[in-house]
């Protein structure tokens, strides 16, 4: 087993515990934002802070790579990093109100963000084998399935998130029940959509990288759908009730 195989099988292990932690802590931010959490910036730097480093680290890896050229991994390497962008300055800066982020959340990210690019670029770049993705890979069933999903998967994720700013008017602090979009069969369409997403980036890669990060997702985003579709149901009982409303994944969970 080489170095890179025991990295990726501890990175799965690792995903247990932070799986069940979830359900039982609510990280910090968001809906959930809690001052224990420490010192705090305000929602669009902690954003900024907290996902451009995989942004960054994916860029190096990508520009100090022998393959660099490679149409395939080429592929790859952007529809990877529109989505980082998309989450690291696009995402922030459509941000409503004066929410806050703490800083322990944020490094807990950042140093998972960072594996994670390890995680990818590693394996495409640098462990795949060289002919592993030929040229022929862009035109077979998997890359095109894949992309297809990791498009679906980031279409519904930006409409999502665009539906939660919109429920809000300026100056409004109240809180309302998204039932938009996909929200009419799930309380976290959003993290449906990038739960989505990565399953798509997995299939078009073929890779166990891939595969655990789409693990990685799901076991930080099920927990707090949860969490979120608990509050709901709490704080929107009357018209939450005979909604069949799932958690994160339609008609399933």
């Amino acid at each position: 087993m080489s170095g890179f195989d025991i990295f990726l099988l501890a990175m799965a292990i690792a995903a247990v515990p932070v799986f069940i932690a979830l359900f039982f802590i609510d990280a910090g931010y968001g809906k959930f934002y809690n001052r224990k959490w420490g010192p705090c910036v305000n929602n669009t730097l902690g954003w900024i802070l907290m996902e451009s480093p995989v942004f960054f680290a994916m860029l190096g890896l990508w520009w100090f790579s022998g393959r660099r050229d490679d149409i395939v991994r080429l592929t790859f390497f952007l529809l990877f990093e529109i989505h980082y962008f998309q989450r690291s300055f696009i995402f922030p800066a459509l941000i409503r109100g004066k929410g806050k982020m703490p800083l322990s959340i944020i490094l807990m990210a950042v140093t998972f963000n960072l594996l994670n690019a390890v995680m990818q670029g590693g394996w495409i770049f640098y462990v795949s084998d060289p002919e592993y993705y030929d040229t022929g890979w862009l035109t077979s069933p998997r890359f095109i399935i894949g992309a297809i999903i990791f498009f679906g998967g980031m279409f519904i994720n930006i409409q999502s998130d665009s539906i939660i700013r919109g429920l809000r008017k300026p100056g409004d602090t109240k809180h309302y029940l998204p039932d938009k979009g996909l929200y009419r069969y799930v309380s976290s369409a959003n993290y449906f959509g990038e739960f989505v997403e990565w399953c798509g980036f997995a299939l078009m890669t073929w890779s166990w990288a891939g595969v655990i990060f789409a693990v990685w997702t799901f076991a930080n985003l099920a927990p707090r759908a949860a969490r979120i579709h608990d509050r709901y149901a709490v704080e929107f009982a009357g018209e939450f009730d005979g909604k069949k409303i799932r958690r994160m994944i339609p008609f399933i969970w």
